[in-house]
């Protein structure tokens, strides 16, 4: 049930995590013939996955080294906060105008935006390399065709971002407790550092978002523009 609850949160987040490395892909191939643009989309997406699982590879290693561990923990708290704090931004990226220009743009694009999913995959796993590579093989073409779908849910279901960061914040304080030389000190009181640590990126990332919609209706009801005088 454990095998099957990591699996299933590695597929979740990975989605949550890669839609705007979908649309990199789809943006990338678009000015391609019909043809080509299938082949780039299917050859792009294979070589990002052997690059996704060899840098996740190495993550879930590094992880393994004290200290290490812990700093990544504090990191993964920070991308949870902030996938709840950011507004979706509008993703552009330049158009190929061949196929192995398309392949190589989208190989570069998911190589830069990937750190955020690499770090939580590899925290998921916990080591557990056959984990690790049986979720990212399986969800991988999930990102590809189901990251669009996702997104458009997420419009209008904002608690699925909610639940992915929930995740994220409790894979966390996982990977903190886990830490062999700094984690020891909270071992004991490790299920109250987990509730309270996703409790706090849901609270914090709410909070944020929350003050950065108000800042935005703030800023456009403020704003003027020359010549918009009443007569």
């Amino acid at each position: 049930m454990e095998l099957l609850a990591a699996l299933g949160s590695i597929t979740f987040i990975n989605l949550i995590l890669s839609g705007d490395n979908a649309v990199i892909i789809a943006l990338a191939s678009r000015n391609l013939p019909p043809a080509q643009r299938k082949k780039a989309v299917i050859w792009g997406s294979a070589g990002a996955v052997i690059l996704r699982i060899v840098l996740t590879l190495v993550a879930a290693l590094l992880l393994k080294i004290p200290y290490v561990q812990f700093a990544g923990g504090l990191a993964l708290l920070y991308i949870a906060i902030n996938l709840l704090a950011e507004d979706k931004k509008e993703v552009s990226c330049q158009e190929a105008s061949s196929f192995m220009e398309a392949v190589k743009i989208i190989l570069f694009a998911d190589l830069i935006m990937s750190l955020d999913n690499v770090l939580a995959i590899a925290g998921i796993a916990d080591g557990n390399m056959m984990l690790l590579i049986f979720g990212l093989a399986m969800s991988i073409p999930l990102v590809v065709f189901g990251s669009q779908m996702l997104m458009t849910l997420m419009d209008r279901f904002p608690i699925i971002i909610y639940v992915g960061a929930g995740i994220l914040g409790w894979t966390a304080a996982k990977m903190i407790v886990a830490d062999q030389a700094l984690g020891a000190m909270l071992q004991p009181y490790a299920l109250m550092v987990e509730i309270g640590l996703t409790a706090l990126v849901i609270a914090v990332g709410h909070w944020r978002k929350t003050r950065g919609h108000k800042e935005a209706i703030t800023g456009s009801e403020t704003t003027s523009f020359p010549g918009d005088t009443e007569k």
